[in-house]
């Protein structure tokens, strides 16, 4: 039974998380980028803080490495992710902006072999991680082939939310904070919208004004707060605990499914066949970075199989 819960959850993760996508797109018609996407941390910060507070004991930061942990989470994980997220987003669909952010898993691996003094990349490894940014380039060409520096701006941006994200990751792991996961990340969304309100606020190109209070607007904030962020980082809390940070990071490459599904039904977004295939070569890069872990959990499964010794 717990294979089969497990599995639910993945999915439901992979869908809360895919299909936020579509809402970012859907609300960014009537709020500007960062301001929308800080409104979201706004809402889920306090939500996740209470379920951090009522489920675990280490919530509060105590310690400077505390601290620094959720600061990094706040500036980088958060406040920069979703800024460059949110921006970029407006001039790419859906699916090219999950497939994007798809690479960080293996920008992850990069920072860490050049971050973490334990860590160091294998030839192989090194071609997995070159089909991250050959991936990359494929998503990033438009259908007609004609590249200008205007077309790649919103791609750019939506993979330096990836690369965001990633060295976050890194940076985080290198901290010797005690405070929870639960708790961490709960302060860091509440960091990063405050981080995201004054960079709204700094830029000539948002306002209070242009924000459109409508069904679509209310509907999008509550799903990217409610369900993708404070629900999405329940089932993920649970997920890492049973299965670990490789199974976790599989979910990077259902979302974009998901999120190419939802956009074309919602949106009527297409893909182009280089996107697909650049997606194709990004996962691939994933499987080669990550070919010993993903040996290994085979192998945990199969011994786990009913009738299996």
């Amino acid at each position: 039974m717990g294979a089969y819960r497990d599995g639910g959850l993945f999915v439901v993760l992979s869908v809360l998380w895919g299909s936020s996508f579509v809402a970012i797109k859907v609300g960014l018609d009537h709020i500007p980028p960062v301001l929308f996407a800080s409104l979201r941390y706004d809402v889920a910060g306090v939500l996740l803080l209470a379920y951090a507070a009522l489920a675990t004991d280490r919530w509060l930061p105590r310690t400077r490495e505390d601290w620094v942990e959720v600061l990094v989470g706040s500036v980088l994980l958060i406040a920069a992710y979703n800024a460059f997220l949110f921006v970029g987003e407006q001039g790419v669909t859906s699916g090219v902006a999950a497939i994007l952010v798809a690479t960080s898993p293996i920008l992850t691996t990069g920072f860490s072999r050049l971050l973490l003094p334990d860590s160091r990349l294998t030839p192989l490894g090194l071609v997995g991680l070159a089909c991250g940014f050959v991936g990359v380039v494929l998503v990033a060409v438009p259908g007609s082939g004609s590249v200008t520096v205007d077309d790649l701006v919103a791609p750019g941006l939506v993979f330096l939310a990836a690369v965001s994200v990633a060295l976050g990751s890194v940076l985080v792991e290198r901290t010797d904070g005690d405070i929870g996961t639960e708790g961490a990340v709960a302060w860091s969304f509440v960091l990063g919208a405050a981080v995201m309100h004054a960079a709204s606020g700094a830029l000539p190109t948002e306002s209070l004004g242009d924000l459109s209070v409508t069904t679509g607007a209310v509907v999008a904030l509550a799903y990217l707060a409610v369900l993708a962020s404070v629900v999405g980082y329940v089932i993920y809390f649970r997920l890492l605990d049973r299965l670990g940070a490789v199974d976790i990071n599989l979910v990077s490459y259902a979302a974009p499914v998901v999120a190419a599904i939802a956009g074309w039904v919602v949106l009527g977004e297409t893909l182009e066949p280089l996107t697909v295939l650049g997606f194709a070569v990004i996962a691939a890069g994933f499987v080669l970075l990550k070919r010993r872990a993903l040996a290994e959990r085979s192998r945990t499964l199969r011994r786990a199989l009913p009738g299996r010794q």
